[in-house]
């Protein structure tokens, strides 16, 4: 599976973007989209956007990120939300192109995440291991339903993007305390490209 993820700005303007593969199943984190479809990812996820909003503005579908008692909701958004809960939208698959789906994640200030997802059609490119014997049928059933390139919309996919999505925030806000870092702005951080990329390790 390839990666393609994007971060737009309240503008509809492009803030952060970054690509990489899996790190599940023995994959080494590189992105394999095809030479001539990889400058297609930037059109094909700001072509998702007037879906993204329909979904906001005419769907009641609302992920709540609960906070611990002991800690208090950053108040860097607009409008306030209810103390303990920070209000954000997980959209999941909102739109596909040919083989390529687009999931999607809101944040309380309306910026939007956008992660798309290329499924590898020769997963054994992503394997490094030279063993040429033949795997049993119950490890192939195994390594099926726990490969995330399997179903890119299976529910445990699902909760693994939303797990990123979850951790990639956790920066964004971060990111938004910098005083030096201005709303709308390109995101050029090394620090939270590399927040990113471990989130892309960790989960995907």
């Amino acid at each position: 599976m390839s990666y393609y993820f994007a971060i737009i700005g309240t503008k509809d303007n492009p803030l952060f973007e970054h690509e990489f593969g899996t790190s599940k199943q023995g994959g080494d984190g590189i992105a394999r989209f095809r030479d001539e479809a990889r400058h297609m990812n930037q059109f094909i996820v700001h072509s998702s956007l007037d879906i993204v909003e329909e979904v906001q503005w005419g769907s009641g579908q609302m992920y709540v990120r609960p906070f611990p008692p002991s800690q208090k909701p950053p108040s860097l958004h607009y409008p306030p939300v209810h103390a303990g809960a920070v209000h954000t939208q997980y959209l999941k698959t909102i739109d596909r192109y040919h083989n390529n789906h687009i999931s999607c994640y809101l944040t309380a200030g309306n910026v939007k995440f956008l992660l798309l997802l290329s499924p590898d059609t020769h997963p054994a490119a992503y394997t490094a291991s030279s063993n040429t014997q033949r795997p049993s049928s119950a490890a192939l059933a195994r390594q099926t339903s726990s490969s995330l390139a399997a179903n890119p919309t299976a529910p445990q996919t699902e909760e693994a993007i939303r797990l990123f999505f979850t951790e990639v925030y956790d920066a964004w806000v971060k990111n938004l305390m910098n005083p030096f870092y201005l709303l709308n702005a390109p995101v050029r951080s090394p620090v939270f490209r590399g927040r990113v990329m471990a989130a892309g390790k960790k989960y995907l």
